[in-house]
């Protein structure tokens, strides 16, 4: 007999590990994968266009999310894939040391980035069916949290131990292969432990019409695209993080590049506790005060004081650019600014792809909105390496900052009930 949806409690058995394995692939793929490259001594231009060109599998996932309605159980899929990513985990620690590091890690990256985006569509979809709607505003901060931890363990300490690694045995490769191979070995466990943590709830089914595959497919597509206000919909997911998709992909590599190169001389250890450990904690702390806040006072009370949140705190970057301090304390503050201003005004996109997703398809939809806020990732990321080769660190921080405009053009157009995601 399947067990009934969770309560409160049985929800933290699940929604923290679900959402740390969320989001480590995709830490991994976008973030760690930079760190790594540039220990390789791979150029700033490769660097942010081929880790850009890798959010392509969760821009295009809407072209699958369907068949994870349609194909078996949100459950199963989340087993399975972390299985799967697992073994890529496993491909790159054993790519990472040979002369063609480069072709081969990256085919190993998108085949972890196409699993990655999967494992979303269903982690994701098992949310919304496995918590009741009353409940999902409140632990939007919950899976926040977990998925900003992953990255406090991919940007943080996996950083740190590749840094520790390479110092203490000189070799740049070895030390990722160790970190990559730890990462195999937790998915695997990740795995068997949510095969007999996940839940059985009812509604989590295959959602079949009677019809052909490929008619449910298509009927599936066609009712996103024939909801209301499609086009505001449309471009504030695309826009909303339109700036920082651009500073994001280079955060790294100026908090690593020499002073002479207009960076801050950061090691990798110290990126990996002022960038990856101290900032994500403080992205952590802002997502889960966002969910809190509008669990309190609603979407659409908050939507503004969120955006301006969010954006404003891209000013720091300018001044590290300009003044380029080498007290560690104080990059430290500055990040951990910025980032908890993210976190809070992220929180308001999340919430508004849920209400974008509300209906019958609400799995497949909720990639939908994903999907496209992937590619409001993924193609200013791809010039923003580009950019900053040619305009050097202080001026590239400047355009990131005009460069939230188009943000704020995007919600001033949004409707949002009053009432939604606000505890009643």
């Amino acid at each position: 007999m399947d067990r009934p949806s969770t309560s409160n409690a049985g929800a933290w058995r699940w929604i923290p590990s679900l959402y740390f394995c969320e989001g480590l692939p995709y830490v991994v793929v976008m973030t760690l994968s930079v760190v790594m490259y540039k220990n390789l001594k791979v150029s700033n231009t490769e660097i942010a266009l081929f880790t850009s060109s890798l959010y392509l599998p969760w821009v295009i996932k809407p072209l699958w999310s369907p068949l994870v309605d349609l194909v078996r159980t949100k459950r199963f899929w989340i087993v399975t894939l972390q299985l799967v990513l697992g073994a890529t985990f496993a491909l790159v620690a054993l790519a990472v040391p040979g002369p063609n590091f480069l072709r081969l890690t990256l085919a190993v990256f998108w085949l972890m980035a196409f699993s990655s985006a999967t494992h979303d569509i269903a982690a994701d979809g098992f949310y919304l069916h496995a918590i009741p709607a009353y409940q999902q505003a409140a632990f939007v901060g919950v899976r926040s949290a977990f998925y900003r931890l992953a990255m406090i363990a991919g940007q943080g300490g996996l950083v740190f131990l590749a840094g520790t690694l390479q110092t203490a045995t000189g070799d740049v490769g070895h030390a990722w292969a160790v970190v990559f191979f730890l990462l195999a070995v937790v998915f695997v466990g990740a795995g068997l432990y949510h095969l007999a943590a996940l839940p059985l709830p009812a509604t989590d089914q295959a959602v079949r019409s009677g019809r052909s595959l490929v008619a449910d497919f298509v009927a599936v597509f066609g009712a996103f695209f024939r909801k209301k206000g499609l086009g505001v919909t449309l471009g504030f997911l695309l826009l909303y993080r339109f700036a920082e998709a651009q500073l994001l992909k280079l955060v790294t590599p100026f908090l690593l590049d020499g002073r002479a190169a207009g960076g801050l001389g950061l090691t990798t250890q110290q990126v990996g506790v002022v960038y990856g450990t101290v900032g994500v904690i403080a992205l952590t702390a802002g997502g889960i005060l966002g969910g809190w806040a509008i669990s309190r006072h609603g979407l659409k009370r908050l939507v503004w004081p969120m955006i301006i949140t969010m954006h404003v705190p891209n000013a720091v970057f300018v001044l590290l650019a300009i003044t380029q301090p080498s007290n560690l304390y104080l990059v430290g503050t500055a990040v951990a600014f910025e980032q908890f201003g993210y976190g809070f005004g992220f929180t308001a996109y999340m919430l508004y792809m849920i209400l974008v997703a509300e209906g019958e398809h609400k799995t497949a939809h909720y990639a939908i909105c994903t999907g496209f806020m992937a590619l409001g990732m993924m193609v200013p990321g791809m010039f923003a390496g580009w950019l900053q080769d040619h305009l050097g660190y202080t001026k590239f921080f400047l355009w990131v900052c005009t460069a939230t405009i188009p943000s704020f053009a995007a919600a001033a157009l949004l409707k949002i009930d009053p009432a939604f995601g606000r505890k009643t």
